[in-house]
């Protein structure tokens, strides 16, 4: 029955299902051809997937994304970093990430990034010269900080899965993503020498302190967010809540750009764009109760014990493995239904659960810019008015450098454990 199972979820994917239905569709087969196992059982795993705190923290980090968005908190974001970064060579491409990572630090939603950034950057940079490649590329492959850089709703899933601290992921985060950022924007300027790419004239002081005050408001949620977490004076899901008032009463009293009339259509697009993950993850759920009967978490242990002999290997075959899920699997259902697989030989190999959580996050981030799934990647080639193929093609080089990153956190954790072990040693 397993491989039959296997084959239609691989039938199921090839035909274009949504991943979301296609996990259902498998979950709800293999249970019913469980012997005395009521119906009610697929049900029941999907309800008590989400019958969990931490996770109102998805819809509400998403509906703070969607308040920045139409609050157009990204554009004061986007004035900010040119003004920072604007005189350096390809001074716009380098805005693109440095916004990014900005924007990441706000909401944890990548897509949101992609969106809320695209929408203006890429057009702008069209305008100015750049070719579409640059333009779709960047934006999309800066996007992927969004779940590396906290906070991150990924992350909160794999608390959530491991009863890993979120507090020690976040600042877990910190290094690598600005690591990504930086490498990113060092392979820009050697793209923008080559192919002489504008750069802005150099802001005065006076107006660059402007722009940061302007920008300030938006600036200082992360430090909410994650001074209250590591505190301990909220938890990830009331700060979750914290984020999508501060950002609604910044955007309504301060910037003034939100009005009463805007909220139904801003609460629409939340609830539809949470739906989405939520129901694969609560498909998700009812899956991996159907891997539970077929106890392939101690199948893969006992393959693992007698075939991989050093916790280096087993890294980089969790790489390779998530690297693949990646291609054609959101995050969020792809942790849910492997992590707690590969948990307890992790934990055998001495690999902390933040440390894991780590190398996982930062190598699905890699799927959200590849086809066929990359969602990042769909985006901003839709924006940019340009074929999947050729948008592809485009995030190959930045690709290489969030691999590059993420070998370095696998292989030397205390480049990511230095901020949360400086902050509060008791995380570890």
């Amino acid at each position: 029955m397993g491989f039959l199972l296997v084959g239609l979820f691989l039938v199921l994917m090839l035909i274009g299902v949504p991943i979301a239905f296609v996990i259902g569709i498998v979950a709800l087969i293999g249970i019913l051809n469980i012997p005395y196992t009521p119906e009610a059982t697929v049900a029941m795993s999907m309800v008590n997937g989400l019958d969990s705190f931490v996770l109102l923290a998805v819809p509400l980090f998403i509906l703070a994304a969607n308040l920045m968005n139409s609050g157009k908190i990204s554009e004061k974001l986007i004035d900010f970093a040119l003004a920072i970064v604007g005189p350096i060579r390809g001074g716009l491409a380098h805005a693109n990430v440095l916004v990014s990572m900005m924007f990441a630090g706000v909401s944890g939603a990548a897509q949101a990034d992609t969106a809320g950034v695209g929408k203006i950057l890429i057009p702008s940079m069209l305008r100015k010269g750049y070719d579409k490649e640059t333009a779709v590329g960047v934006t999309a492959a800066s996007s992927t900080v969004g779940v590396v850089i906290p906070p991150s709703i990924p992350m909160i899933i794999f608390a959530g899965l491991t009863n890993a601290s979120v507090g020690a992921l976040f600042l877990g985060g910190i290094i690598p993503g600005i690591l990504i950022g930086l490498a990113m924007m060092i392979f820009i300027y050697v793209i923008a020498v080559k192919k002489d790419y504008p750069r802005d004239k150099r802001v005065k002081m006076k107006k660059l302190f402007k722009l940061f005050l302007d920008a300030f408001p938006a600036l200082l949620t992360p430090v909410i967010i994650i001074g209250g977490i590591i505190t301990g004076f909220f938890t990830a899901t009331e700060a979750a809540a914290v984020a999508s008032i501060y950002t609604a009463i910044v955007c309504m009293f301060y910037y003034k750009t939100l009005k009463l009339k805007d909220f139904p259509k801003i609460l629409f697009d939340t609830l539809a764009l949470s739906s989405l993950s939520l129901f694969a993850l609560a498909a998700a759920s009812a899956l991996g109760e159907l891997m539970s009967y077929y106890q392939l978490g101690a199948i893969a242990q006992e393959f693992f014990d007698n075939n991989i002999g050093t916790r280096w290997l087993f890294i980089l075959i969790i790489i390779a493995f998530f690297l693949f899920i990646g291609t054609f699997m959101d995050a969020i259902p792809a942790m849910i239904l492997f992590v707690p697989i590969i948990l307890p030989t992790a934990l055998e190999f001495g690999i902390d659960p933040v440390h894991l959580g780590l190398i996982v996050i930062i190598t699905l981030a890699v799927g959200l810019i590849t086809p066929p799934y990359g969602l990042c990647l769909l985006l901003a080639a839709k924006i940019g008015n340009m074929s999947i193929e050729r948008s592809f093609v485009a995030v190959i080089p930045y690709i290489a450098i969030v691999l590059i990153v993420l070998l370095f956190v696998a292989f030397f954790p205390n480049i990511a454990f230095y901020i949360p072990k400086l902050i509060n040693p008791a995380l570890f």
